[in-house]
C-alpha cells in the first residue's frame, strides 16, 4: 500500500473511530434515536469509502500484479470470494 493512501486510511479510521465512541456515549446519555441514526449512518458511509479505497488499490496493484505473474484464477477467486462475502 502506498504511503499515501496509508496515511488517507488511517485517517478515515480515526474519523471512523470517533463516530462509534460517538455512538457510544449517546447510547449511554439516552440520547434521541434519530441522531444515533445519523451517526450510525455516518459510520456506514465512511466505512463505505474506505472500503472503496481499499478495493481500488487492490484492483490497481495486486490484481494486476497477480495476473502478470500468471496466478489470474488465484485473483479472480479472490473477488468472486470478496463479492460473494458483500452480497450477505
Amino acid at each position: 500500500m502506498k504511503a499515501e493512501l496509508r496515511s488517507n486510511v488511517t485517517r478515515r479510521l480515526t474519523t471512523i473511530e470517533g463516530h462509534l465512541a460517538a455512538v457510544r456515549r449517546m447510547i449511554e446519555q439516552d440520547a434521541y434515536c434519530i441522531d444515533i441514526l445519523k451517526q450510525t449512518y455516518a459510520i456506514r458511509r465512511a466505512i463505505e469509502k474506505l472500503e472503496a479505497q481499499l478495493l481500488e488499490n487492490h484492483l490497481q496493484t495486486c490484481l494486476v500484479n497477480g495476473i502478470q505473474e500468471g496466478r489470474a484464477p488465484e485473483v479472480v477467486a479472490e473477488l468472486v470470494e470478496l463479492y460473494a462475502l458483500n452480497a450477505k
